[in-house]
């Protein structure tokens, strides 16, 4: 996650991916998968070095790995046929040389998370937590943090069959069913309609 301080608040830098492959038309943070010449002494720190990477290569930023912080882990459902746990990390950039390919990304904008959440823009639900949480923040210095969270998503369906997405802390997160009154870390998530992200705890 690129992040920069304006006078109006934090701004993220969002990514449009093309009509073509996974995630078509969706708005995605810089990134993508370690590689073989990303390089550290362990899981965090070779993650840390892809991100750096993927940063200059999709947008054509030189981001310093010093100030590239881990800020979440995320493992997808069980149940989707490919599995790839992501490190997200954030850091801070200071210009305005963003430059895009024009074909794996089509476009970008630099935006307050508040903003986009609003906008109910097409992405991925880690995503729209994590814009959720720099919301919360307010600024690069509010980001940093000594603990990462690691999130381990369940999907369920609500009585109505709207699908859920339930997280660690919420009340039906162990027996995977959203009725269950108390706490919640959920997203509604529904194929037609608006996103709403629940966070109670």
């Amino acid at each position: 996650m690129v992040v920069r301080d304006a006078s109006h608040g934090l701004e993220v830098l969002l990514l449009r991916r093309s009509d073509v492959g996974a995630f078509a038309n969706y708005w995605v943070f810089p990134g993508g998968r370690i590689d073989d010449t990303d390089l550290g002494a362990d899981e965090i720190e070779r993650a840390r070095a892809a991100a750096v990477r993927e940063a200059h290569e999709e947008v054509g930023l030189i981001v310093d790995p010093a100030n590239t912080h881990p800020y979440s882990h995320w493992t997808p459902p069980a149940i989707q046929p490919r599995r790839f746990a992501t490190w997200f990390f954030v850091t801070h950039w200071g210009g305005d040389d963003v430059r895009i390919d024009g074909h794996e990304i089509v476009d970008y904008r630099w935006m307050t998370p508040q903003a986009a959440i609003e906008e109910q823009m097409q992405m991925a639900p880690p995503t729209i937590v994590s814009l959720h949480e720099l919301a919360e923040a307010g600024s690069f210095a509010a980001t940093r943090r000594t603990e990462y969270p690691r999130w381990v998503t369940r999907p369920t369906k609500s009585a109505a069959g709207v699908p859920v997405l339930l997280w660690h802390g919420d009340a039906g997160y162990d027996a995977l069913d959203s009725e269950i009154v108390g706490p919640r870390n959920r997203l509604w998530y529904p194929a037609d309609g608006p996103w709403t992200y629940e966070r109670s705890i």
